[in-house]
């Protein structure tokens, strides 16, 4: 048996640009490839966990929006149990804009989203507790 894991953590859609070099400040560097990928901290722990085989609940916030349709697409595909993941329709869901190239290093923003909005992530840690012990 592989075992129960609870992770409670973040969940962002990446948005990655691979250059031949990051810019300079205030310049642009045109090319380069583009892709989305899954990401957030939680988010790679809880679908790693579930791909090993673990029993693996998901408590994290997503926004109404595309980025999060995907993302709990994805989860659920993957086996991560998403009862707990809260959604909000009236906000958007975290993204890390990446600009990488071949050599270090990276440049990463993020803008939080509903990673940001935890109170009732809180609540759901608190049910999750309770469920444990029964």
């Amino acid at each position: 048996m592989a075992g129960r894991v609870v992770v409670v953590g973040s969940a962002n859609t990446d948005l990655v640009c691979l250059l031949d070099r990051l810019p300079a400040p205030g310049e642009t560097v045109l090319g380069g490839r583009f892709f989305e990928a899954p990401g957030g901290k939680g988010a790679n722990q809880a679908v790693a966990a579930a791909r090993l085989g673990a029993e693996v609940t998901f408590v994290a916030r997503l926004g109404g929006d595309s980025y999060g349709d995907r993302a709990l697409a994805g989860y659920q595909a993957d086996g991560v149990d998403t009862r707990y993941l809260v959604r909000d329709a009236q906000r958007p869901s975290g993204v890390a804009h990446a600009q990488s190239s071949a050599r270090p290093p990276r440049a990463i923003s993020t803008s939080r989203g509903m990673n940001s909005a935890a109170t009732s992530t809180r609540s759901a840690c608190a049910r999750i507790t309770c469920a444990m012990r029964l």
